[in-house]
């Protein structure tokens, strides 16, 4: 028996390996200690074996309420997922595998590796509307890379996704994937529609290296990047600094932040509503988008989120709010849960990346729903 996490978004430490009913295992903190809840990790053993691991520090994670109702995800190929008995009690997070392979890899949600990252990039350039642009590097030396797809013409929206500003939220890029693909599609009218009006600017991954260390939360030096785009700095969140300064460059008519939330089994938007500057038109745009959004993926709901913000006291350090209050534009968080989505449920597979790609797609009529009076 042997489990390993050393390898790109890894994270586990070994507290002991003597039973194969009682594995003890602790999730390793992001930089500085503050947050942890990704796991990711490989568990070695014989074929037929039942094995049980317990995450000791379950307890005091970032969001214990996130286990309730969980399912830890698996793989032997690292293609397919599928969800593994999980159950939550005294402080203690007990995954059980009964091996048809020996080796399977148990993770918080499905991976998203930095070499998928970079395959992603890699492939998507080779369409010709695509073009790449370094932004810069970041606090461990990897590379901030823009995706602009369009034509650059100045008459044409400036629609704005990033994903991944949260490293372990990792159902972001996967969603980012299957938008891409679907945008690039020369057969997808809505893409051809879409592309008449806008340009796209998309950051497929905010926080490489947050991803590539198994954080939950943060970056390099344990700064959360979603509280740093008022005063970005390339001491703390050169990530957000570079695109804050292209934004202001480019300008923003729409702006799509993706993320997963640990707790709530739904999927739903955080939008604007708190900033200082939102308008009877920004409110217009929000409710359109929701609309269009409901029909386009049934996985998509209103009924249960965030509460909103009181009108004026929304906290700006946050990008979509940030970026609505600067621009006037219509800006929103998309969460999406670790757990299932409640409302369509799958207890073998629960939220997945294949569910990730289709809202993706889906996300793209949205945004032509309301391109034309952005």
């Amino acid at each position: 028996m042997r489990i390993t996490a050393n390898f790109d978004g890894g994270n586990i430490d070994v507290i002991n390996l003597d039973q194969h009913d009682d594995i003890q295992v602790a999730i390793r903190p992001d930089f500085g200690g503050e947050f942890y809840q990704w796991f990711n990790f490989r568990l070695e053993g014989e074929v037929g074996q039942t094995y049980t691991v317990n995450i000791v520090n379950a307890g005091n994670a970032s969001y214990p309420k996130g286990w309730e109702d969980y399912q830890a995800v698996a793989s032997y190929d690292r293609q397919t997922w599928f969800r593994l008995p999980t159950q939550y009690a005294d402080g203690k997070l007990t995954i059980q595998a009964e091996l048809d392979c020996e080796a399977i890899q148990i993770a918080y949600f499905a991976p998203y590796s930095y070499e998928r990252h970079l395959d992603l990039i890699s492939e998507v350039q080779l369409h010709p509307a695509v073009s790449l642009e370094h932004l810069g590097l970041t606090l461990d030396g990897r590379d901030m890379t823009l995706l602009k797809i369009g034509d650059a013409n100045p008459e044409k929206k400036n629609i704005w996704i990033t994903a991944r500003q949260h490293p372990g939220e990792t159902m972001a890029e996967w969603l980012v994937e299957g938008l891409l693909n679907q945008l690039l599609d020369s057969d997808c009218p809505t893409s051809k529609a879409l592309l008449d009006q806008a340009n796209f600017y998309i950051v497929p991954n905010m926080n490489p290296d947050g991803s590539a260390r198994g954080h939950l939360r943060t970056n390099a030096v344990g700064t959360n990047l979603n509280r740093e785009w008022q005063t970005p700095s390339l001491e703390k969140s050169p990530e957000v600094y570079y695109v804050v300064n292209k934004m202001h460059q480019t300008g923003v008519d729409l702006f799509y932040d993706v993320h997963g939330d640990e707790g709530l089994p739904f999927v739903f938007l955080a939008g604007c509503e708190g900033v200082p500057n939102y308008n009877d038109k920004m409110a217009a745009l929000q409710q359109q988008f929701l609309s269009a959004l409901t029909i386009a993926s049934a996985d998509f709901q209103t009924e249960f989120g965030y509460d909103k913000d009181e009108p004026g006291k929304a906290n700006l350090t946050v990008g979509s709010n940030w970026v609505a209050n600067t621009f006037s534009c219509l800006s929103n968080t998309l969460e999406m849960p670790f757990k299932d989505n409640a409302n369509l449920a799958d207890p073998f597979v629960g939220w997945s990346p294949e569910r990730c790609v289709y809202l993706g797609e889906a996300s793209l009529v949205a945004m032509l729903a309301v391109v034309d009076q952005l």
